[in-house]
Formats: C-alpha cells, structure tokens, sequence
C-alpha cells in the first residue's frame, strides 16, 4: 500500500480538549512519537515521514484546532499561547502518555518549543523550517492582518481556487523546490478540502489569527530555557524561513544537537525529502 493510501486507510481518532476534539491517527508501536504541523496544513504533511517512523514509534499524526478534521466551536481558543499550546498538553495528557518526543514543522514548531518549556513528558524535538526571532516570513504578516476583516474567508478561498495564484511567491509557489509536488496528493488532500468546505477556510483563517508575532519574538527566551535534546532540520533553499535564521537559532539552544540542511527541499522538507528527514529524525531520536 502506498504511503497516502495507507495514511487515509487508518481510522481517526478523538481527543476531547477544551474547546476542540482534536482528529489524529495512529501508527506502529514503540515509544511514542507525536507530529505537528504547521499552517496552512495538517497532518497528512507527515504520510511520506511516518511510515519508516513507524517501525520504531507509535506515531500520533494531529491536526492542530483550525486545521484538518479536528472540531472546533466559537468556544475554541486559537491563540498560541495559552490556547494551541494549551490544547496540545491536554491532547498529551488525554492518550495517557507520561513521556513522548515530537517532530514539528513550521508555526508547529513554535507552539512545539512554547510546550517544551512547559511540559516535562516532552522529551525530545525535531524542528523542520520555522519561524524564528525577530524574522517576519513573507506574506504571512499581511495574509493574518487581512484574516481579521470580515469577508476574509471568502477571499481565502477564492485564492485557493486561482492555479496562479497557487503557483505564485504569495501562494505554494515558494513551498517547494520542485513545483510538481503542489499537484497530485497535496492538491488533493491539502488544497481541495478547504475549497469544499467553507468551515474549513474558516478554522485556518481563525488559526492565523492566533499567531502573535510577540511570542515569535520571544523565541530567543524559550530557546535559552529549552533543557531538551533538539535537531534542526531544514529545506535549505526555503523562501519562506531563511537557512541562516536557522544557523542562528543553533546557537540559541542549549543543548542543539546539530543542523542539517537538506538540498533540493524549501518550506516543505517532509514532502520533497521524506527519506533524508526520516533518516535524520531516527538516528537523532534512537541514538541521540
């Protein structure tokens, strides 16, 4: 069975949390192993990764509230922090796990090293391309200011169904080094969904919202309070987190244990070299 059969084929799964039933599936067995992506995505980024992760984790595949098929109501705290930081604890703690490691991309992996200062079970990170202190990626600045108005999410959609727009620095055209991995699967079970459902457009529009660029700028803080194993990995020629906001961040973190930098790869490292990021993330979480 191919990768995304595979993923699709396993059922989802619910965690109760305030505010949210946060969807995820389950895979392999072994010390437990939690990924978290990032926006405009959910998990289904990860179907490439997890199947060699499987042989040696179980792997809970999340989708963060706003994103993928986790339920959220007017009640749901979108903020970063106390809330998606809040909501992942609970996750954590609602599957019963008294320690686990995490691999997380993009504004996952902020709100990643915001539980990792807060939440001792976690043990270990891997970072994929995300945000840094003091660095503002491009568009997204503009895409949250515009989130706040309130014919945003119909203007949301109308861009997702523009294959220009979709192909430009403002859309995925910066995503990726190959740009035939925007059709096929990622157009199918990333894009598609959320032109079908209006609910959806707005789960990511109130997702975006959430972000605030002070705790990005705080970064610098949390990474000197980080007292875990972390590895960096990261699509060296992204568009969207610069390779040398990432060499700067080695620095920050106590106890780094390296940057890799994976060629051929941008904001999407686990999509364009899924082999290369698992190889990594194993011998880092297995061996350290």
């Amino acid at each position: 069975m191919k990768p995304t059969e595979q993923f699709l084929a396993q059922a989802v799964e619910f965690v109760d949390v305030p505010g949210s039933r946060i969807a995820y599936r389950r895979f392999g067995s072994g010390p437990p192993l939690i990924f978290i992506h990032g926006w405009p995505f959910h998990s289904f980024n990860y179907r490439l990764v997890i199947p060699e992760m499987a042989h040696h984790f179980t792997c809970y595949a999340l989708d963060l509230p706003g994103c993928g098929l986790t339920e959220w109501t007017d009640a749901t705290d979108f903020s970063f922090l106390p809330g998606q930081v809040g909501a992942l604890h609970e996750f954590v703690t609602g599957l019963g796990l008294t320690q686990y490691s995490v691999i997380a991309h993009d504004t996952g992996a902020t709100i990643a090293r915001y539980l990792s200062v807060r939440d001792r079970r976690l043990r270990r990170l891997v970072m994929l391309n995300t945000e840094s202190p003091g660095h503002r990626p491009p568009w997204i600045p503009l895409y949250r200011t515009l989130m706040a108005l309130p014919w945003s999410g119909f203007v949301l959609s109308q861009l997702l169904r523009s294959k220009l727009f979709l192909r430009s620095s403002a859309g995925f055209g910066g995503a990726f080094a190959d740009m035939s991995h925007l059709e096929g699967d990622f157009e199918r079970h990333i894009i598609a969904p959320a032109l079908a459902s209006p609910r959806r457009v707005e789960g990511l529009r109130r997702y975006l919202r959430g972000l605030d660029w002070k705790l990005v700028d705080e970064l610098t803080e949390i990474h000197a309070r980080m007292e875990i194993p972390v590895l960096i990995i990261w699509g060296a020629q992204d568009l969207t987190f610069p390779l040398s906001a990432a060499r700067d961040m080695v620095a920050q973190i106590p106890d780094c244990r390296g940057l890799h930098e994976i060629q051929g790869a941008r904001l999407l490292p686990q999509e364009e070299r899924p082999q290369e990021v698992a190889r990594l993330s194993l011998d880092f979480l297995r061996h350290g």
